[in-house]
């Protein structure tokens, strides 16, 4: 463009606009195929989850006689309650229309029904195995909580998980009873040390008495006393972490290490003593 010339107004405003509207578009609204690719992920995600869900039933089907059977009596049952109701209230000749809101619900109910014996069954399987503790706490406790499994174990897979959240710090053991005390009353006076006026609560997973079977390991969680922040949570499992972090590395030499000093000579001697 030669120079002194200048766009009119209405041109230059008009390219401005333009301008902007291209820019926005690329910074923050997705493109047409960014869209495209979101939608197939979206539908490949459902599908995925619809394939689980198929799967887990066969499975249970297969292991529990009694699910078909309840499943089917919930859904027969409700629509044919939820429709008697109906035809109570508005008469017959409107049974039609309330039909498909009893299998609905009905629907709804027998899904209920289906995942809380798949739960049971999975906890039933689990009982008894090592780490089941950390998986149910790792996997299915809701809510802001930070969990830390085997903070301290032995040789014979026994182990105690460290749960920081708004109750405080609870210490869940889990193996052998006579073993797993000690490592709980020994984790316990070491947090007191640090954490001073905040509750530190233990619990033990199985079936005898004073035991917390682990199907109930969670909701006893969620029944605690909120006792801290939603704020101190976080800060409170940071020092804990770098607590363990402290006394992972007490075992090393400090200094630097010797000219021509071996790593696995520093590894015997540490076996040593």
């Amino acid at each position: 463009m030669p120079t002194g010339f200048a766009c009119p107004p209405e041109i230059g405003g008009r390219t401005i606009l333009v301008s902007m509207a291209k820019n926005a578009a690329g910074n923050g609204a997705p493109s047409p195929a960014e869209k495209k690719a979101a939608k197939a992920a979206a539908r490949a995600e459902k599908k995925e989850r619809r394939g689980q869900i198929w799967q887990a039933f066969q499975m249970q089907r297969k292991q529990d006689k009694r699910l078909l059977p309840y499943m089917i009596g919930t859904l027969v049952g409700t629509a044919a309650l939820i429709t008697g109701i109906g035809i109570l209230i508005f008469g017959t000749a409107q049974w039609w229309l309330i039909l498909p809101f009893g299998i609905i619900l009905g629907a709804l109910l027998a899904m209920i029904i289906f995942s809380r014996r798949v739960q049971s069954n999975v906890y039933k399987q689990a009982e008894g195995t090592p780490g089941a503790a950390a998986w149910t706490l790792q996997n299915n406790l809701r809510g802001k909580w930070r969990v830390t499994p085997a903070v301290a174990g032995t040789s014979h897979l026994d182990a105690v998980h460290r749960v920081v959240g708004r109750p405080g710090i609870i210490l869940v053991g889990e193996g052998a009873p006579h073993r797993v005390k000690p490592l709980l009353a020994q984790e316990k006076k070491r947090y007191a040390r640090i954490v001073g006026d905040t509750p530190i609560y233990d619990v033990i997973v199985g079936n005898e008495e004073g035991q917390t079977p682990l199907r109930k390991l969670n909701p006893y969680l969620m029944k605690l006393p909120r006792n801290i922040s939603a704020n101190a949570v976080s800060e409170l499992d940071n020092r804990l972490t770098a607590l363990g972090s402290r006394t992972a590395q007490a075992g090393l030499p400090k200094g630097p290490m010797p000219a021509g000093a071996k790593m696995r000579n520093v590894q015997r001697s540490m076996r040593r003593r």
